[in-house]
């Protein structure tokens, strides 16, 4: 009876502990999954420095580093910089600076994923400190850049605020926004971080066109609000790998088609095409008439883009929030796999620059083909742009592009070819002269 009995309270025990677990898990489910974690070893080892903070740790993932505890005095500093400015008393700030904190407590720790390390009342203190030193670090950048002025450990700075190891949750950087800079009218009426950020982050952007934000949510963090500017208004549908034929830069340019920059209003990474009508595809070559459209060349149009030696680390930390965080709306992903089909040579690159839809800063065109073939490794494939592919696959096989492109690949590649090509057609030409003088001598 003792076995028996002991057997039904371990049944009992057992079946309550799991039914705790569904439970949990029912709970868990619908909790948004954290925005705030270390980068999963198969991406970061592809780039670590790309994922590292180099001179500020932000948040609690990187705060035992030893390489950054050296910054912490430097935090506090502008800390007490920003409550100096704000003509208010400093105890009085910071008290309701920590009851905002406090309240939203749970909130933020449900933010970061695997966050074990700190006590409520630690990391209140480290969100408090933290979220002041950013305010106060992009008030003091943003004066310094109206004067002219500019540091390298400032930009080296701005880089680790777009780490996604590196954050705070946005809602506490409005908190204390709101307790500090508006409790203290420093910043006018209807001022909000949003504003105060956008102003660095266009100086930041990647497209010299509009800054665009699809909608007015408030954004996970720092690094989110990034990456809201590259959006579209309307969510559009993706397409799996399988389905999409690759055709790079200079594959296209030899079937005749053109690039040039596009600015869309609704959308920084939009993509249009223009193809001519199927009756004039290569019409243009021998006639352009601009007020008709179907004698246009075959022209991809998109946004200018600027990359540069900072370029691969905060495309990567883009890359890899996005794919954490949304399912089917990877619009950057999706971006960065269509340049990656664009190019695959240095020739690729010059091709694009020469066309204006391409800025780059690297020493060499080799270099910035490196990093574009580089950052959509090991990642999931989703593809925005299937319209357009598709349509320039079936322009790119069609007769005449595709036997022009494969001409221009073997007869016009090199000045050799192309002298070997005149060459042949002289001798062909003296050849067809002389028979004809034969034939008549005879």
């Amino acid at each position: 009876m003792e076995v028996e009995s002991g057997s039904v309270e371990l049944f009992g025990s057992t079946l309550k502990s799991l039914l705790e677990c569904k439970e949990n898990g029912e709970v868990l489910s619908n909790l948004a999954p954290p925005s705030i974690y270390m980068v999963p070893s198969v991406v970061r080892d592809l780039s670590p420095s790309s994922f590292t903070p180099s001179v500020v740790a932000i948040g609690p993932l990187h705060r035992q580093d030893e390489h950054l505890k050296g910054f912490e005095a430097q935090k506090t500093t502008y800390l007490h910089n920003w409550l100096d400015g704000l003509g208010m008393a400093p105890e009085q700030t910071l008290r309701e600076c920590l009851e905002k904190v406090i309240g939203s407590i749970e909130r933020i720790k449900a933010c970061y994923a695997g966050l074990t390390t700190y006590d409520d009342f630690e990391l209140a203190k480290m969100m408090v400190i933290d979220a002041c030193f950013i305010l106060e670090f992009i008030h003091s950048v943003l004066v310094a850049l109206s004067v002219g002025t500019h540091t390298l450990i400032t930009g080296s700075i701005w880089s680790d605020m777009l780490l996604i190891e590196n954050q705070i949750p946005f809602f506490v950087l409005e908190n204390i926004f709101e307790c500090t800079a508006l409790a203290s009218g420093r910043m006018r009426e209807g001022a909000s971080v949003t504003r105060y950020f956008k102003k660095l982050l266009r100086r930041n952007y990647f497209f010299q066109g509009n800054v665009v934000a699809s909608d007015a949510s408030t954004p996970d963090h720092i690094l989110g609000l990034f990456h809201k500017y590259f959006r579209p208004a309307e969510p559009m549908p993706s397409m799996p790998e399988s389905s999409i034929k690759r055709h790079t830069a200079m594959e296209l340019h030899r079937a005749g088609m053109k690039f040039k920059p596009y600015e869309d209003e609704n959308w920084a990474l939009a993509m249009k095409l223009e193809l001519p009508l199927p009756l004039f595809p290569w019409f243009h070559k021998f006639i352009a008439i601009p007020q008709f459209s179907w004698f246009r060349p075959p022209t991809l149009r998109m946004q200018q883009m600027h990359i540069g030696d900072g370029s691969e680390l905060i495309l990567r930390n883009l890359v890899v929030y996005e794919q954490a965080q949304f399912r089917e709306e990877r619009y950057f992903t999706s971006y960065l796999i269509a340049m990656d089909m664009l190019i695959n040579t240095p020739e690729d690159v010059a091709m694009l620059e020469k066309s204006k839809v391409l800025v780059s800063y690297f020493g060499s065109n080799e270099e910035a083909a490196d990093m574009i073939n580089n950052l959509c490794k090991n990642l999931e494939f989703v593809f925005l742009y299937n319209r357009q592919w598709e349509e320039m696959d079936a322009y790119y096989t069609s007769y005449w592009p595709h036997t022009v492109a494969g001409w221009k690949l073997t007869y016009f590649n090199n000045p050799w070819s192309i002298i070997a090509l005149f060459a042949a057609f002289v001798l062909f030409a003296l050849t067809v002269v002389q028979t004809i003088f034969t034939i008549k001598a005879g």
